[in-house]
């Protein structure tokens, strides 16, 4: 076993901060390419979603700028938040874009591996360096000096390729996991969608209902057509709604607490800045597996909870079955909030918050709760599959990150790829 090299971050990598490119500049078409910027990057991965862009016909201009695979960018502004650290590694899927000021980009040079690279950046004592030297108290930021004086001790580089691929193999499975449950989630959507927005559930002869000439009458509540024999109803009546607490009065007083789920966990999950709450809580404020939670402030969204038994802080329903089940209160509550931000869009106001209110008056389309129970059975093991690869990931995740240091900290040996001896 060769001694570990004794460096720092900035003589091992080639790093490259981002381009201010114009707002003026930004495009929209199908065929420009993505900017890269410090919003886009979350707790190890890229989101898309609200990616500005560029001219297609300008991308040779800033070749410089231009990202490639395996490349590992941090977020240079407000690094660090409760969630974690702000950096990812790009791949296939997220190219081609361009990075601009205020991310750093990060190569390693020939003595660095720059997937081994990856693991240090999401390493906890490379986090706790940036919380150490992060500087401003509006914008908190770090420079690329900082980033380049962090100190570090390197194996040799095939040591560090046999590591990376010991972690990469753990990565590799979550994210096909998360492959398998994106299409899960667009195969479940579709069927609902198919059998209960377009109308075309199976009738009595297995033929799609409205396509095949189903009788459609007009519904005035709903001030549209719907399948003969069908009513209308609400949200408010289709499920039972449960408030979270504040959980100022429910300290933990002793060695046992439950993880608080707030509207940052609903959708980033826990962190080492997740409060606590004790357990006894009522039963309506505690989250199981399963549950669907929808964020009526904020965010407006919707999700089946799957971080284990929780506390459900306020701004947040649980939402229980009444006679109807999970897989149809879910999307109609999915839809609805689509619905909701979609018209606050184009009014050009903030989305506001859900009261009870927008429940009882919301309206809806009630199928027969016979074919509502029909359908469940179809959704029902999709939920469960979807459920299933979370949970999953979550073991993997806790695995990789139990590896981690013993590994890079030599605590354990790497003879080979994807084989380590303790």
């Amino acid at each position: 076993m060769t001694k570990m090299r004794v460096t720092t971050l900035g003589n091992e990598i080639d790093l490259l901060t981002g381009f201010p490119f114009p707002s003026e500049s930004y495009s929209s078409g199908e065929e420009d390419i993505k900017l890269l910027r410090g919003d886009n990057i979350g707790q190890g991965n890229l989101r898309w979603n609200d990616a500005k862009k560029f001219p297609v016909g300008q991308r040779q201009e800033y070749e410089g700028f231009e990202l490639q695979i395996n490349d590992v960018v941090l977020a240079m502004d407000r690094p660090w938040i409760d969630a974690g650290l702000k950096y990812a590694s790009l791949s296939e899927q997220d190219l081609p874009c361009l990075l601009v000021q205020r991310t750093a980009r990060m190569r390693g040079k020939e003595s660095l591996n720059t997937i081994y690279l990856k693991y240090i950046i999401g390493s906890p004592w490379f986090t706790e360096y940036i919380k150490r030297i992060t500087t401003g108290s509006l914008v908190p930021h770090i420079s690329s000096r900082q980033i380049k004086e962090f100190p570090l001790q390197l194996p040799s580089i095939s040591e560090q390729k046999r590591i990376a691929a010991v972690l990469s193999a753990i990565d590799q499975k979550i994210e096909i996991n998360k492959r398998i449950n994106t299409e899960l989630e667009a195969m479940a959507k579709t069927l609902y969608d198919y059998w209960f927005v377009q109308f075309d559930f199976p009738d009595e002869n297995g033929k799609p209902y409205k396509s095949s000439g189903g009788k459609m009458v007009y519904n005035a509540e709903l001030k549209r057509e719907i399948p003969a024999g069908w009513s209308d109803g609400s949200l408010w009546g289709i499920a039972k709604y449960h408030n979270g607490l504040a959980m100022q009065k429910y300290r933990p007083k002793g060695e046992k607490f439950l993880p608080v789920i707030k509207i940052k966990e609903m959708g980033e999950g826990f962190s080492d800045a997740t409060e606590r709450a004790s357990p006894d809580l009522p039963k309506t404020a505690i989250v199981e597996d399963g549950d669907v939670l929808f964020s009526w402030s904020a965010t407006l969204d919707v999700k089946i909870w799957s971080g284990g038994t929780a506390a459900l802080n306020q701004h947040i329903f649980k939402v229980a079955s009444g006679v109807y089940p999970k897989s149809f209160f879910y999307y109609e509550i999915l839809n609805y909030l689509n619905h909701f931000k979609m018209m606050a869009e184009k009014r050009k106001t903030t989305m506001g918050h859900i009261t009870l209110d927008h429940l009882k008056q919301s309206r809806i389309v009630l199928p027969p709760i016979g074919l509502i129970q029909s359908l469940d059975k179809k959704l029902t093991p999709i939920f469960k599959q979807h459920l299933t690869l979370e949970k999953e990931n979550q073991r993997l995740a806790a695995l990789r990150e139990y590896k981690r240091p013993m590994l890079m900290n030599r605590q354990v040996w790497v003879e080979s790829a994807g084989r380590s001896d303790g």
